[in-house]
């Protein structure tokens, strides 16, 4: 909520309502005041408010200047502007200045998100974007009325689509979080839509005035549909009243719509051989086509189409249809001499009419027939004459014909516009909505269009008086609270002689429709001016030499021409028209007009229901708009222009201070400034802010005391008034608390905050609201630490018992699991120790066959004589290891001690690898006069060469058993012998 000054604590002196210098227009209880009695001190009390040292740029909020009044609030926001500030808070309005030039810092996304994520969005510099988050955290919240609207009025060309293209960019930021990539693909889709829809309706539906180059010549009301989750989902555009007479009529240095500019600056060669629009062309309906604006994007109109879902061959479809309403502004009819014959067309026009028929795939004669003659209706068997239309006549029906192909094709596009971003009825709860209508319009000639739109700022007017001003004061007066009242500008007067009953405009405008005869102008201004002479909005104005009426609106007279406003009224639409385009073979106007759809002047014989004018409707969708604004929380938007040229940095004082006067702009902020905006029944009070008796100090138990009940609140949902008399005085108690708290430093704003018990409700102002949610924020984060508390240590014991389980359940797993590894590394290590034991002994074996070149069936071959006898154990080892270092066994076969007898005759047989037949024929002979091996001798002829070579080896190097005195790899020492008798 926008930040608001609170009466009793933040307003300066001269603006209490108390205060005896009170200087603006109010009225104490019923006697008047008169603004000019102070003059002189309202001079002295501005100066000294300008000679401040706060600079006015620097006031975010009207309702802090002193005194309020147009000079000050016109002075603050020139500062402001001439300072490029652009927006500026006005209590519950937000002031918009026009800037006249791109300022692209202001809509940045990164700035969207920085208000969407601060904690107080109006703590932050005023802009829209404060009014769509608070909005949205409105939605959110769900405070009832839950959906909210903002409605954007101003002047024609004070900015307000543009402040809502920013609005919907800004929604479709925000309001976009979805969880999973599935569902933020289909959100970026529905937002894309959403967006493109501006374009498009821009390029049908506005077009360059007088005032502005891109005024909307249409009101819409788009419903941007949220989730329950405050996401996004979808939208609709409701529009109101299209000025469809500008496709063939437009004002002096004005332009038809800018869709057709676009297509005759934009289009290729080849579409401009389809559609008939050579370079250099000129047409009666498209004026001023030299002027070149940044609306004239023809890509920007078609990328948007195909985002909605509107392919090519459709676009080329509807474009093709539109250069078809150019040709038919070249159609012009000649004065026929004769009366009973039809006008003939100009020479000019014949190839106008050729290519009208061609584009739109009409037959050329009955196209050309329904355009110069009538057909008429008359008796009781409806018989049918045909009468040749005049040349004005003819003129006539050739504009009714493009107005109505127009407006089929923009409802239709509306249509289509709806049905790709609108969502389904149960996917969406809540809505925000955005009211961007026509600007009140004055213009040197009036009509009726201009009446229904002034119409309509009227009720929105009305609208925001009866919401905000008149019902705020009438509740004070109510509700009992002292209020200074204010005179605000109230429009009841003019509204009823605009939509009054029994009599008013509208109602005698109709019934010129209904009754069976020519209308005149001078006519109807006499019946207007006769009928509602007592009604002080109406005007006169004898100098004029036109047929015309003066209405005195809020924002300023304006004079309207009675010439053409009853058959502007009827809107009426020749039946032959509507059955010539049934005969279109164009699948496009074959869908806008059904060959099942009946002309409403085509009522049956029975039938005598009056036809609706456009009066009639129009009033019948504004009521039906306002009742929807009425069923939601609305906000406020200003747009201001600062000068009507269009220029940046030009503040022109009078321009602006009509706007600040019609829109009761000061009024406003008269209220907001001295009034209470937040309003709460005692019941919904007591709900929400009960818990904030837990901060009052404990005391004994009483009827009403916070302690005395634990577990119940102290009241029913349904309890009386007298009952929550005494609970609403202790929760104010804690105000002065809560203030202190809130600013301890500084003891000027911890005074008690403005509030007030009325009768039925609490009023207070935003800043008692503020501390009351502190404290309320407060007493909850004390509770949710107490539960917090507990929770943390029911799990820490719920923990613990769970540990303690898990830690002797894992002590068993563990256990069990240590003796199956050791089991199974017992095993695995018995079987690698048999293989490796079998691979040790098959090594050794393959190596000692190596070394030993002999046969194991030779080693152990004995002599078959009584003698032999198996060798033990000891001895096979010693016989193994000797076969393996056959060196060492002659050196210890000729040891003095340690081998003697037959083991020593063993080891010289073995080492020296003799013939094992006759071991008997062998001596060994040794020294014994000394220790060692003293010499190794051949007897008696024997030689004995030494060769030495590299070992074959393959076994012997990798022996299993290695041993410290085991030698391997060394080159073999060879004997080569003849048959030695002994040794």
């Amino acid at each position: 909520m926008l930040q608001q000054a609170s009466p009793s604590a933040e307003l300066p002196a001269s603006l209490s309502p108390s205060s005896p210098g009170l200087v603006i227009p109010s009225q104490m209880n019923g006697h008047s005041s008169d603004p000019n009695a102070h003059g002189g001190e309202l001079r002295e009390d501005l100066q000294e408010f300008l000679g401040r040292d706060t600079p006015l740029h620097l006031l975010n909020d009207l309702t802090k200047v002193n005194p309020v009044t147009l000079e000050t609030v016109l002075r603050c926001l020139q500062a402001r502007y001439m300072a490029d500030i652009f927006y500026t808070n006005a209590g519950c309005t937000l002031v918009a200045l026009n800037p006249f030039k791109p300022v692209p810092q202001l809509y940045l996304p990164e700035l969207m998100k920085e208000y969407h994520a601060a904690p107080q969005p109006q703590k932050l510099k005023p802009h829209i974007f404060t009014v769509g988050e608070q909005t949205y955290r409105n939605v959110k919240s769900l405070i009832e009325p839950v959906n909210q609207s903002i409605v954007v009025s101003g002047e024609s060309g004070a900015g307000k689509t543009w402040t809502s293209r920013s609005l919907m960019k800004f929604y479709a930021v925000v309001a976009a979080s979805p969880t999973s990539w599935e569902s933020h693909k289909i959100a970026e889709r529905i937002e894309q839509r959403i967006l493109n829809s501006n374009p498009v309706m821009e390029a049908f539906g506005n077009a360059c005035t007088l005032r502005n180059n891109n005024s909307s010549r249409f009101g819409k009301f788009i419903q941007l549909q949220l989730n329950r989750a405050q996401q996004m989902t979808g939208a609709a555009v409701q529009t109101y009243l299209l000025e469809k007479t500008r496709v063939a009529c437009q004002a002096s240095n004005e332009r038809n719509f800018h869709i057709f500019y676009q297509i005759c600056k934009g289009a290729s060669v080849e579409e401009r051989l389809q559609w008939h629009l050579p370079e250099g062309a000129t047409f009666s309906w498209l004026p001023n086509p030299e002027r070149t604006l940044e609306e004239d994007c023809f890509e920007v109109t078609r990328e948007a189409m195909l985002h909605l879902g509107i392919d090519t061959p459709t676009q080329n479809n509807i474009f093709k249809i539109l250069a078809g309403l150019l040709h038919l502004g070249n159609v012009r009819f000649a004065d026929s001499a004769d009366e009973a014959q039809p006008c003939q067309l100009m020479d000019d026009a014949k190839c106008s009419v050729r290519t009208l028929a061609s584009l739109l795939w009409l037959p050329e004669d009955p196209l050309l027939e329904t355009l110069q003659i009538r057909t008429i209706r008359a008796g009781r068997q409806q018989q049918v004459f045909r009468k040749p239309c005049s040349q004005a006549e003819c003129g006539t029906r050739r504009d009714c014909l493009a107005k109505l192909v127009y407006a089929r094709l923009f409802d239709w596009l509306v249509s289509v516009i709806n049905s790709s971003i609108c969502a389904e009825p149960d996917s969406w709860t809540t809505f925000i909505g955005l009211l961007d209508v026509y600007g009140f319009e004055s213009f040197p000639d009036n009509s009726l269009e201009q009446l229904c739109i002034n119409y309509a700022n009227e009720k929105l007017q009305q609208h925001f008086v009866a919401h905000y001003l008149r019902a705020q004061q009438e509740e004070y007066a109510v509700e009992g609270l002292e209020w200074s009242f204010v005179n605000y500008q109230d429009n009841k007067t003019c509204l009823d002689l605009i939509e009054g009953s029994p009599i008013s405009i509208c109602s005698l405008i109709n019934e010129e429709c209904r009754l069976n005869r020519p209308s005149s102008a001078a006519q109807l201004q006499t019946r207007i001016e006769s009928a509602l002479a007592g009604s002080p909005c109406l005007g006169h104005n004898k100098l004029s030499r036109e047929p015309s009426f003066i209405v005195v609106h809020y924002a300023g007279p304006v004079r309207y021409h009675t010439a053409g406003l009853v058959e502007k009224n009827k809107d009426p639409i020749p039946p032959e028209l509507t059955r010539l385009l049934q005969q279109s073979q164009d699948p496009l106007l074959k869908v806008l007009f059904p060959t099942e759809e009946k002309s409403q002047e085509e009522p049956s014989s029975q039938s005598r229901t009056p036809v609706l004018t456009v009066v009639s409707k129009f009033k019948a969708s504004l009521e039906q708009l306002l009742q929807v604004l009425h069923g939601t929380t609305p906000h406020y938007i200003r747009c201001i222009k600062p000068n009507s040229q269009g220029q940046a940095q030009t503040f022109l004082p009078e321009e602006v201070l009509s706007q600040l006067e019609a829109c009761g702009l000061v009024e406003t902020i008269h209220i907001s400034a001295a009034g209470f905006p937040i309003r709460v029944s005692h019941q919904n009070f007591v709900e929400r802010y009960g818990l904030l008796r837990r901060l009052l100090p404990r005391t004994s138990p009483g009827p009403y005391s916070p302690f005395s009940d634990e577990g119940h609140s102290g009241w029913s949902p349904h309890a009386k008034e007298a009952t929550l008399q005494p609970l609403l005085q202790d929760i104010l108690r804690t105000l002065p608390a809560l203030t202190q708290a809130a600013t301890p430093g500084d003891p000027a704003e911890a005074m008690p905050a403005s509030v007030h018990c009325g009768r039925t409700k609490v009023f207070m102002t935003d800043s008692t609201l503020e501390f009351l949610e502190r404290g309320r924020a407060q007493v909850l984060e004390q509770c949710a630490r107490c539960i917090q508390g507990g929770w943390r240590r029911h799990q820490l014991r719920k923990q613990e018992r769970q540990r303690q389980a898990a830690v002797l359940i894992q002590a068993a797993i563990r256990s069990w699991l240590t003796r199956k590894h050791i089991q199974r590394l017992h095993t695995a290590a018995t079987a690698i120790k048999r293989a490796w034991q079998k691979w040790r002994i098959r090594m050794a074996f393959l190596a000692s066959k190596e070394l030993d070149d002999v046969e194991e069936k030779h080693l152990f071959q004995a002599p078959c004589s009584p003698s032999s006898f198996p060798l033990p154990q000891a001895q096979t080892w010693l016989l193994g290891a000797i076969i393996r270092l056959w060196p060492l066994g002659l050196v210890l076969a000729n040891a003095a001690m340690g081998v003697c007898g037959f083991q020593r005759k063993l080891v010289v047989w073995a080492c020296l690898q003799l013939p094992t037949s006759s071991p008997s024929s062998y001596t060994v002979q040794r020294v014994q006069e000394q220790a060692g091996v003293a010499s190794i001798r051949a007897l008696p002829q024997g030689s004995i060469k030494f060769h030495c070579r590299k070992s074959p080896l393959r076994y012997a190097d990798i022996c299993p058993e290695p041993s410290s005195y085991s030698v391997t790899g060394f080159n073999q020492i060879l004997l080569e012998r003849h048959r030695l008798g002994h040794i």
